[in-house]
């Protein structure tokens, strides 16, 4: 059951859990004002004990180097609780984003949500980001 973290005019959060992993779901523009609230989002989740994300961003149809910043930020969190995080649905302008910023080869990236749930979670899986693993 799909759970809304936040919801506001301009940005909907939600999370379901699938196969270990919370897919959170971002619908809306990820720019300066809304990052902050992903940021707060995946947070309570992780103080609520979950660790094995999914960023799924589907219904994103822009982001900014806030976006970036916000990935960057939850990772580093989610990696301090032992957790993964991978990212899914990502459009072809965003994945031009991941591209120019060199995050691209740092970040497991699958072309659907249910791609990214389909193998369990391995804990410590970003113990060498950001650097890609060789797996």
């Amino acid at each position: 059951m799909r759970t809304n973290i936040i919801r506001r005019e301009s940005i909907m959060v939600s999370y379901d859990v699938a196969n270990g992993w919370s897919v959170v779901e971002v619908d809306g523009e990820v720019d300066t004002h809304t990052a902050p609230m992903i940021r707060e989002g995946v947070i309570k989740l992780l103080d609520e004990g979950h660790r094995h994300f999914v960023l799924d961003l589907t219904f994103v149809a822009f982001m900014d180097s806030m976006g970036l910043g916000v990935i960057v930020a939850i990772t580093k969190r989610i990696r301090e609780h032992e957790g993964s995080l991978r990212i899914a649905s990502v459009s072809s302008r965003i994945l031009r984003l991941f591209d120019l910023s060199g995050m691209r080869e740092s970040y497991e990236i699958y072309s659907s949500a249910a791609e990214a749930t389909q193998s369990t979670p391995s804990p410590g899986s970003l113990a060498h980001w950001p650097h890609p693993s060789s797996g």
